[in-house]
């Protein structure tokens, strides 16, 4: 099992593909097979707070300078299944996105023009020797995206509570499903919603994942895992968060012609996540 972190850095939920060996070119198989079979492998926490590391040195490093040779391991029926992090490719595609989420002096206190520059510039040149290049692993902080739940449903739902007292287990929801199930659902749902609502965000961002699952192999595993945005939602709510449920059931309703009854299931959507969206505000 990996080695559980004492200090919790929040509040990111992840959307990750595991995929099996035989999916892995020979170069690199060799390393994962050996890889899986370490002890002391790292946990989400510790890559988070690694990638945080590096902002802290003056100027920043945005991107780490060398890519990542660990990665997450889940074996399902006696098959090993590998998630590597990929940890600077997502660094460089997460720096496109930064201009939309803060405001130019604000991005500029935090990463000067010349250091963003800088990555962009290694980034054109990587890519062109890689064009064919994705990650394992999404991250969204301080929400999970409406169209990541659509991939699973509520009976693949994992919840653990805490345990003891400080330095104790945080924490776990997540949901684990079978890419062929992750890739029927969202081509049921796309039919749904194409037939019954306007072009917008979530089918925008179906799309855009659906896209993203076609990349892996078709006996990988997808999971749904809430990271460190437990710690965003009370206990009580984080046990009875049943969100893929939600959005199935919503989805079900906008087929059978049952706008009231979409509508009630995003209302509770909106509402569990109120105090999500009200701590943002206030950070």
């Amino acid at each position: 099992m990996p080695k559980v972190s004492s200090v919790i850095v929040p509040y990111a939920a992840y959307l990750r593909v595991y995929e099996p060996l035989a999916a892995f070119p020979e170069s690199e198989r060799g390393h994962w097979a050996r890889y899986a079979r370490r002890p002391d492998r790292p946990s989400y926490q510790d890559e988070l707070r690694r990638s945080l590391a590096d902002l802290l040195p003056v100027p920043p490093v945005p991107v780490p300078v060398h890519e990542s040779r660990d990665a997450f391991v889940l074996e399902s029926d006696g098959v090993i299944h590998v998630c590597p992090w990929r940890t600077r490719l997502r660094g460089w595609q997460a720096l496109t996105e930064l201009a939309a989420e803060f405001p130019a002096p604000v991005l500029d206190a935090l990463l000067p023009p010349l250091v963003r520059d800088q990555a962009v510039q290694d980034y054109e040149r990587w890519l062109a020797g890689h064009p064919d290049a994705r990650p394992w692993i999404r991250t969204a902080t301080w929400q999970v995206p409406l169209n990541w739940f659509v991939l699973v449903s509520d009976e693949e739902r994992e919840y653990a509570g805490a345990a003891g007292e400080s330095g104790g287990r945080a924490p776990v929801l997540r949901y684990r499903t079978p890419m062929v199930q992750a890739r029927r659902r969202v081509a049921r749902a796309l039919r749904t919603l194409r037939a019954t609502v306007d072009e917008g965000p979530l089918v925008d961002g179906l799309l855009e994942v659906g896209r993203w699952l076609e990349e892996f192999h078709p006996r990988s595993l997808v999971e749904l895992d809430y990271g460190g945005l437990v710690h965003a939602l009370p206990a009580g709510e984080l046990e009875g968060d049943h969100s893929a449920a939600d959005v199935a059931e919503g989805i079900e309703a906008l087929r059978q012609g049952d706008g009231e009854g979409a509508a009630r299931a995003y209302a509770r959507l909106v509402e569990r996540w109120r105090s999500v969206r009200d701590l943002r505000s206030a950070n």
